[in-house]
């Protein structure tokens, strides 16, 4: 079965604690630990991909228009009070084991290396229906 591993960083303090603000060590633990998690999911055969994604200052929000051109605005919403930071597809024999590794995901380190406990949202990925000839 495959999954989507969503992980979703508090926009609150983003500009002023998020990892930029992070001492220079704290960040390259922060990313190797993202990179042996990755190693060791592609070495079992379970990654499918893995992302990490721009700042929610960079998201924007693209709307079909009647006009032509399609309408692009800033996003996410002001009022949300998380952003997607980066996902993970895997394919897991049982949900027991997505559910392990979302939790090692959401212990990845911070800040003086204590564990972030970041909220992963796991959703499996629907496959198409089956085509009848």
């Amino acid at each position: 079965m495959k999954f989507m591993l969503m992980m979703h960083a508090p926009r609150a303090g983003w500009t002023n604690a998020g990892i930029g603000t992070w001492p220079p060590q704290d960040i390259r633990a922060h990313i190797e630990f993202m990179m042996d998690l990755n190693k060791t999911l592609k070495a079992s055969g379970e990654l499918v991909d893995a992302q990490g994604l721009a700042g929610p200052e960079e998201a924007l929000i693209v709307r079909a228009s009647t006009q032509g051109a399609p309408e692009v605005t800033d996003g996410p919403f002001a009022e949300a009070k998380e952003f997607l930071a980066g996902f993970w597809i895997v394919d897991c024999e049982s949900k027991e084991r997505v559910y392990q590794i979302a939790a090692r995901v959401s212990a990845a380190p911070g800040k003086g290396g204590v564990p972030l406990h970041m909220p992963v949202e796991v959703r499996q990925v629907m496959s198409a229906p089956p085509v009848e000839a």
